[in-house]
């Protein structure tokens, strides 16, 4: 039996759509072009990261961040708030916790995101980052991570996450249950592949895993 169930952040709770449009715009390409070079990276199974080569080779992402920190520093720039969160999560956060779920977040994300996500005031009862917890997806010690600060047994763990080699795969064979929503770019191509049959639910969105938790 499921008791609790731990989400992943980035288009799985939050529409990253502002952040690489924000970067479109700091590249001078059009944000067509940008969501469309990460369309392809996921459609090739290549990192996010890689997107910024093709667009701009030999960019150097880390000394961009620092004079784009300089240039805007109250702006949000590669960072979300509560805007960007969709617009099902809260509703649907506060219906499993009405259902008596333990509620968490972990994804891999870097240390600004821990304070972003707090100050959301999400019905959940706790939230984790890779960088706070020094192990990042999909090595087996973040869900091992995950298990430990449940205190459930990994079958009794539903983790949900829109990327079969990040999310489904590697927590399956930590042995928790997975969901793979089906949203963002790897979500829509992942849930297309074979492989998506080893998750063991697919979910368009909060509406339907509120739907099979509430079974």
């Amino acid at each position: 039996m499921i008791r609790a169930v731990v989400f992943d952040v980035g288009e799985t709770l939050i529409d990253e759509t502002r952040i690489w449009s924000r970067w479109a715009d700091r590249l001078g390409v059009t944000r067509f072009t940008m969501l469309g070079v990460l369309g392809g990276m996921a459609a090739l199974d290549r990192s996010f990261a890689e997107a910024f080569q093709i667009v701009r080779p030999g960019f150097d992402v880390e000394a961009e961040q620092e004079a784009w920190k300089r240039d805007d520093p109250e702006g949000l720039r590669v960072d979300f708030d509560a805007d960007d969160l969709y617009p099902d999560v809260r509703p649907g956060l506060a219906a499993l916790r009405d259902l008596g779920y333990e509620l968490i977040i972990a994804g891999n994300q870097p240390p600004q995101a821990y304070d972003a996500l707090a100050a959301m005031d999400l019905p959940v009862d706790a939230v984790y980052t890779s960088d706070g917890w020094g192990v990042a997806k999909p090595d087996p010690a973040f869900f091992a991570k995950v298990v430990a600060v449940s205190g459930r047994e990994p079958g009794e763990i539903l983790y949900v996450g829109d990327r079969l080699d990040n999310d489904v795969l590697p927590a399956r064979r930590a042995g928790l249950r997975t969901a793979l929503i089906r949203r963002g770019p790897w979500g829509y191509l992942h849930a297309a592949r074979p492989e998506a049959a080893q998750a063991d639910h697919i979910v368009g969105g909060f509406p339907d895993l509120v739907a099979v938790l509430r079974r």
